[in-house]
């Protein structure tokens, strides 16, 4: 893939890469020591990218996504990881997803919601993360039950025992250790939404720019770059995303 100096400026103006990492999304990035960097497919990526362009490369740490969208919609970082949202299409360009993920409830084990149909009801309380897909998801679907939202991502099986709220909403593999952290928890069958996580660069980058992040990443997912990720990092519960942008896809 070819790269000139007019695509490499718009990818990055002040020749170094900034790209926000969200540790709110422990399945894409994780930092255990603050001392030490971050870690994760996310990282990785974002290594790969700046050494592909040729150029240098930073890290913004975040612990929530709607503060990691904020910095590349307003021009302080270059280059993000979320997840797809029409919300989040204001001032940005989204490539094609390149893994997908299931976001689900988790209750209480004596709570009577039995399935994610049971959710929405007037009396029920839901926990999700400020700024999360599923807070933008569940805030367009959601018609009855009251949303509660968590600081981050990472708080919303705290906030949901602290307040004794009925059903913690985020991504199931999140659920699934929260779990096993906190005792007479159970996560709902199958899931309320798919997560498809994508890479997004500010709208004013231009089409050279976004065409070639696009193919770049199409071609990571094509040659199994994506999936050994997946398997290094032992992300469970994500999947390679299909090829190109999905149809159908639904955030109405």
């Amino acid at each position: 893939m070819s790269i000139d100096s007019d695509l490499i400026r718009a990818f990055a103006p002040g020749d170094v890469l900034r790209v926000t990492i969200n540790l709110g999304n422990a399945l894409l990035a994780k930092q255990d020591d603050p001392t030490a960097g971050p870690y994760g497919v996310s990282v990785d990526l974002a290594h790969a990218l700046a050494q592909d362009l040729g150029i240098g490369l930073e890290l913004q740490l975040f612990d929530g996504a709607g503060k990691a969208v904020e910095a590349v919609q307003e021009q302080r970082a270059d280059l993000g990881f979320f997840a797809i949202d029409p919300l989040r299409g204001v001032g940005l360009h989204f490539t094609p997803p390149y893994v997908v993920i299931e976001g689900s409830y988790l209750v209480a084990r004596d709570s009577p919601i039995r399935s994610n149909g049971d959710v929405d009801h007037p009396r029920h309380r839901v926990a999700v993360g400020r700024g999360s897909a599923y807070d933008l998801y569940l805030s367009r679907h959601l018609h009855q039950a009251q949303i509660v939202r968590a600081p981050t991502s990472a708080a919303v099986v705290d906030t949901m025992v602290e307040h004794g709220l009925d059903v913690a909403a985020g991504v199931r593999q999140q659920l699934e250790a929260d779990a096993q952290r906190v005792a007479g928890l159970r996560l709902l069958d199958g899931g309320f939404m798919r997560i498809h996580q994508a890479m997004a660069l500010p709208a004013s980058r231009g089409r050279p720019a976004f065409d070639w992040l696009d193919a770049w990443l199409e071609a990571k997912k094509a040659s199994g770059a994506i999936a050994a990720l997946l398997t290094r990092h032992a992300v469970k519960g994500a999947a390679v995303a299909a090829p190109g942008y999905p149809s159908g896809l639904n955030f109405g």
